[in-house]
């Protein structure tokens, strides 16, 4: 216990050091990026969840624009010009609260989803950077470490994003949350849950890789002592999201056919029963529309990303960097 508080007064000092070597002025500030050994993986896990369910909720209107614009043959009252033009139009025909649909099955699987998802993060680049780098920053650790907890993620998110694309379509017939999934689970099975999770997987695979590479990257540069600072984070994160959405669009298109089964699009392609696999989606997505098909929704889908993942990384920053200092105030 007391080589314990020792190791734990040493971090503070080194911190309260470094924190009067760079602000000129002692603040007692706590170095939350180089966290000791028995700071627990809960600290990680609380920050991750708060994230993720803010990430999901402020801007959750544009992602019900994404789901619709990304429809390959859309019903005549639901093709867009703009997102402000579909949320307008949205709003007006169907009621305020029409866009904020499958917004509970979300939160349900964000919290959970993001805990996984930052911790994993975390606890594997750090590994991983001690063997590139020598426990400096590296970026391939930061993708592989992005990479892995991508399929924590997806494996608790992917139910809940089929449930939530679903509500999204224009004219659902679902009236809610558990009449959804009651309906998909006696139509289709179990299986409609994960059918589009490789797809998911691929295009979040790349999406985390090119995520987490470009926000360590810009820390790098607006933030190069790593402390807590909060408008670095805010424009780190929004352009790693910027930039992985746009590049990645392609497969959220597919995705989001997966997800929907659009009937009035696999019918014109005389496709009976379900599509399923990466590949069908892929060729579906290209009769119907070419490559331009593509990169449907990828508007709102950019703007989404942007301010979602600037809250996202603010958010877990703020919460990593408070808990982290209480608890070792605490020790």
């Amino acid at each position: 216990m007391e080589a314990r508080t020792e190791r734990v007064v040493a971090t503070l000092e080194m911190s309260q050091v470094k924190s009067q070597d760079h602000h000129g002025a002692f603040n007692g500030d706590v170095d939350y990026e180089s966290l000791p050994p028995h700071v627990p993986v809960t600290i990680h896990m609380t920050a991750g969840a708060v994230a993720g369910v803010l990430e999901h909720t402020v801007m959750y209107p544009v992602d019900s624009v994404k789901t619709r614009m990304q429809s390959l043959q859309p019903d005549p009252n639901a093709q867009y010009r703009s997102v402000y033009e579909a949320l307008k139009r949205i709003i007006q025909t169907e009621g305020f609260l029409r866009p904020f649909r499958g917004l509970n099955i979300t939160m349900l699987g964000a919290g959970p989803a993001h805990a996984l998802y930052f911790a994993c993060y975390e606890r594997v680049k750090r590994p991983l950077s001690d063997v590139i780098q020598n426990g400096r920053n590296s970026h391939l650790a930061n993708g592989v470490a992005g990479s892995v907890a991508t399929v924590l993620h997806d494996a608790v998110m992917n139910p809940a994003e089929v449930v939530k694309q679903r509500m999204q379509m224009y004219n659902s017939p679902y009236q809610g949350l558990w009449d959804c999934v009651r309906t998909i689970t006696r139509a289709e099975g179990v299986g409609a849950f994960y059918r589009s999770y490789s797809t998911q997987l691929t295009m979040n695979i790349p999406f985390q890789a090119v995520h987490f590479i470009t926000y360590e990257l810009l820390q790098e540069q607006l933030n190069p002592d790593r402390l807590y600072h909060p408008s670095s984070h805010i424009v780190s994160g929004a352009a790693a999201g910027a930039i992985s959405a746009a590049v990645t669009t392609p497969m959220d298109v597919c995705k989001t056919l997966l997800n929907t089964q659009e009937n009035v699009a696999l019918d014109s392609m005389n496709i009976s029963g379900h599509l399923s696999g990466m590949a069908n989606a892929f060729r579906t997505v290209y009769r119907l529309g070419g490559m331009a098909a593509f990169f449907k929704g990828v508007q709102a889908r950019v703007i989404y990303q942007m301010p979602s993942t600037a809250v996202a990384w603010s958010v877990y920053e703020f919460f990593k960097y408070f808990l982290t200092k209480q608890h070792l105030e605490e020790d």
